[in-house]
């Protein structure tokens, strides 16, 4: 059985399917394959046609060419179980107030399920890095802690996804939607998530979280005055404060995201899970590891069901 996928280990070895590999596989010397999209199909022959614990042993690492010529690397071991238990690639959405600690779960998340982190802010301040025309326009509004509008940032959400999913690593989209018309931007493109975690955090703490907040240039390492202080002086005089931390700013902020929130979440009452996000990092963790643990239990579940079904 061939899958329609081409298959590399680095750019030295060409299989042409996953076929061939059970017999090119043992003579290379890399230590990575390369899968071109669809993914999982070529990915699941293989190791249905292969030794499982041999390829995996010595397999450690994906690296993923989407059709659109995008790639990425990851950590073999999670796409190996989704490809082998039939199941779609994860596609989550998290959400909450600014300072709620959605990047700190994001980088727990995509330590163990894999998924390709999208953050809008982080596409946001590329753009104003590189001092582009979108870049310039969005500066302003995050100057005055506002919302910066759909036309600047929807088309670089659709992308960045069209780009997970094309490499069938899974998705985890990271603050975003943040408004109704957000929302209905994506459903226009068919992006709808299997969950959507919101962490829910008391006003007065995200005001002390944001404000206490500091980025050392030299690093690119987020800090805090009182939860996570820089380990040196030296660290400590270099440091500077986003122009939106300010407390008027963050109180501007959080007023604008509860005018939203409550259409957003009518979007995806269906697949929402409030997450207390007030406790240690790894109490939140562990309630958003419980609830994909149970998402993962139930695709199996109902891919099990469905070739049942088909069977008889």
């Amino acid at each position: 059985m061939a899958s329609s996928s081409s298959l590399t280990a680095m750019s030295s070895l060409i299989v042409p399917s996953a076929a061939s590999a059970t017999a090119l596989l043992p003579h290379s010397s890399e230590s990575s394959i390369r899968l071109t999209a669809p993914v999982f199909p070529s990915l699941a022959t293989l190791l249905r046609l292969s030794n499982k614990s041999v390829i995996r042993r010595r397999f450690p690492v994906v690296a993923m060419t989407s059709s659109r010529g995008s790639q990425a690397t990851k950590p073999a071991d999670n796409l190996y179980q989704q490809a082998l238990a039939g199941k779609e690639p994860l596609r989550i959405m998290i959400s909450g107030a600014p300072a709620s600690g959605k990047g700190t779960q994001c980088e727990l998340i995509v330590a163990k399920y894999g998924l390709t982190h999208i953050s809008a802010g982080d596409l946001l301040r590329a753009e104003v890095a590189a001092g582009t025309d979108a870049g310039n326009k969005a500066q302003e509004y995050m100057q005055e802690g506002k919302l910066v509008p759909n036309e600047i940032v929807v088309m670089m959400v659709k992308n960045a996804l069209l780009q997970a999913v094309d490499q069938s690593g899974g998705w985890l989209l990271d603050g975003y939607p943040r408004s109704l018309s957000q929302a209905e931007a994506l459903d226009a493109l068919g992006i709808r998530p299997q969950l959507f975690i919101l962490l829910d955090v008391p006003d007065e703490i995200l005001v002390q979280r944001s404000v206490g907040r500091r980025y050392d240039p030299v690093t690119g390492k987020i800090y805090h005055l009182i939860y996570a202080p820089p380990e040196t002086p030296e660290i400590a005089a270099r440091l500077t404060q986003r122009l939106d931390d300010t407390e008027e700013k963050v109180k501007l902020r959080l007023q604008t995201h509860e005018a939203n929130v409550a259409a957003v979440i009518g979007s995806y009452k269906d697949v929402i899970k409030h997450v207390d996000g007030n406790r240690p990092k790894a109490e939140v963790f562990a309630e958003i590891d419980k609830l994909l643990l149970e998402l993962q239990e139930g695709e199996t579940e109902e891919v099990g069901a469905t070739i049942a079904a088909r069977s008889l």
